[in-house]
């Protein structure tokens, strides 16, 4: 089973900058990468996901002028590192908050919505104040700060700042904190294990 641990990809856009006259005299490259970088990063795009870094500015040389308006305007080619999260994917990430509700985990630079009814087919209680999350049965807890492996199941992406919203599971096997994978697939060797002396 492939686990992603990066969704990111270099992503190739264009833009127009508008270099205002008190940055005349710097180096129109660093000019750009400065104003991209306020207008881009940080930002969500639904056709390239949540956009993270400029890396990378080709910038015309000429620019235009528009009347009425003392700044140059440039054409430029940029490079934007971007995470992009791909339904059914599995990944794995942290959880940074525990609710009522559930967990949110921190996935690449997004936080991913983990229901309550997508953890395990047991009775959940959340204590918020600790920050764990236990099953009545099989006394399995989620806390701040475990490390799960997740399937994501919903990827809505809003547009410029607005948040998207990742929903993530991890109620299918092989899926969730990693010490119950770890537990799990122990367990299943000894099972192998046993069968196998019980054939012989």
């Amino acid at each position: 089973m492939g686990v992603s641990k990066f969704l990111f990809q270099i992503v190739k856009l264009e833009d127009v900058v508008r270099v205002p006259p008190d940055r005349f005299g710097s180096p129109l490259e660093k000019v750009a990468m400065d104003l991209l970088k306020m207008k881009y990063e940080s930002t969500i795009n639904p056709d390239h996901g949540y956009l993270v870094l400029v890396t990378k500015v080709d910038v015309d040389k000429v620019g235009k002028i528009i009347a009425g308006d003392g700044a140059t305007y440039h054409r430029v080619n940029f490079d934007v590192l971007s995470f992009y999260p791909l339904k059914q994917e599995i990944v794995e990430g942290e959880i940074v908050e525990v609710t009522d509700f559930g967990a949110f985990v921190r996935i690449g630079p997004a936080d991913a919505l983990l229901h309550l009814s997508q953890i395990m087919d047991d009775y959940l209680t959340s204590d918020v104040k600790s920050g764990i999350i236990t099953a009545s049965q099989s006394k399995r807890t989620l806390r701040v700060g475990s490390k799960v492996r997740v399937r994501i199941t919903a990827v809505s992406l809003g547009h410029g700042i607005s948040m998207g919203k990742i929903g993530v599971t991890c109620r299918q096997p092989f899926l969730g904190a990693l010490e119950w994978i770890d537990d799990d697939v122990s367990k299943a060797a000894k099972a192998r294990k046993t069968e196998a002396r019980a054939e012989k």
